[in-house]
């Protein structure tokens, strides 16, 4: 018995030291394993050390396995506050997933992976902790009934998270820029719970579809706050007197709206060249959606007051693009070129 008491004793010494030390996000899946190995072996562990001699080996058994747990949980909750408060506040580049989103939504599929285990282990709902319930704006209770403790943990850190990137939006100077950081960031998010059919499972459709309720409300919002700006150039207001052209007047003011509109298309392709939505479709879905909108309103305009501007003095100047140019101009969009990578371009072209 003494033979494989000592090796048991060095066990528990390296389990308990595990349990005990300063834990780390990485550490709970090593955490986790721990646990379940020792869990597995318990049944042996009482009928080796069946003794009342040994009866420390089997309280010291029982004593790690329960301090692993309460490690694992211990790592979980500061793992929801290091996400609330993560403080970076510089704008990644483009507006493309930032390095927080990625890392949560991998660390959580991860989680998702121990389902079996964490389900038996965390048995209490979310803390609001540091954050205010009212400011991160999520009620878990429309939740409760369908989901386990470890499902609203799940929703709890990606509600974290939304609020964190919420705020991160808030240091982009572009208001439409702001909107698509959003757009990819939750798109992202979406994605993921939907590529792991267990991480799905403890979501649950009703907060999959709040999701991509935000999802599509910062993809119309951006859209809204690009467009605008271009369409505002070809409305028919201003252009008209008395209800005809009259010589002069009007085509000097149609000749104003041309070059308003080429000088908020230019400005808006420049900028939005160097943005980047890294999903193939949905950076196809947005540039068909754009086209959708400003290459018919355009034709329409150019089909309708092409002629003034054509019979007077140098028309180039004035009608720069053709519809077939606007159409190629919008592929660049959400490539996410340097801004010297698209001078070379403009210039190539």
């Amino acid at each position: 018995m003494e033979t494989i008491k000592s090796p048991a004793i060095h066990l528990f010494s390296f389990a308990d030291a595990i349990s005990t030390s300063n834990q780390s996000p990485e550490k709970l899946f090593k955490i986790l394993d721990l646990h379940d190995a020792l869990s597995n072996l318990t049944p042996d562990i009482e009928a080796i050390f069946d003794s009342e001699s040994c009866e420390s080996i089997r309280l010291k058994s029982a004593e790690i396995v329960s301090n692993l747990a309460d490690a694992a949980r211990g790592v979980i909750s500061e793992f929801e506050n290091a996400i609330l408060l993560e403080p970076s506040k510089t704008p990644v580049p483009g507006g493309t997933i930032h390095p927080l989103t990625r890392y949560v939504m991998n660390y959580i599929s991860l989680i998702s992976d121990y389902k079996k285990t964490l389900i038996e282990l965390i048995v209490s709902k979310p803390s609001a902790g540091s954050g205010d319930p009212a400011v991160l704006d999520t009620d878990l209770s429309e939740y409760e009934n369908q989901s386990s403790c470890l499902a609203l943990h799940l929703i709890w850190i990606i509600a974290i998270l939304q609020f964190n990137l919420e705020n991160k939006s808030k240091h982009y100077k572009d208001a439409s820029l702001s909107h698509l950081f959003m757009m990819n960031n939750v798109h992202y998010i979406v994605q993921k719970i939907k590529g792991s059919p267990e991480l799905r499972e403890m979501i649950g459709d009703g907060y999959l579809r709040k999701l991509n309720g935000i999802f599509r409300s910062a993809a119309t919002n951006y859209q809204r706050g690009t467009l605008v700006r271009v369409l505002y150039c070809l409305r028919d207001e201003g252009l008209h007197m008395s209800g005809s052209f009259s010589s002069g007047a009007s085509r000097s003011a149609l000749r104003e709206r041309f070059k308003a509109f080429n000088a908020m298309f230019e400005e808006v392709h420049r900028t939005q060249a160097t943005w980047l939505v890294p999903d193939n479709q949905l950076r196809e879905e947005l540039r068909i959606s754009i086209s959708e909108r400003i290459i018919p309103a355009y034709r329409s305009f150019l089909g309708r007051f092409r002629i003034p501007i054509e019979r007077g003095k140098h028309p180039e100047n004035y009608i720069k693009y053709s519809v077939e140019d606007l159409e190629n101009a919008v592929l660049d969009f959400f490539e996410g070129y340097s801004v010297s990578q698209h001078l070379q371009r403009r210039r190539s072209e």
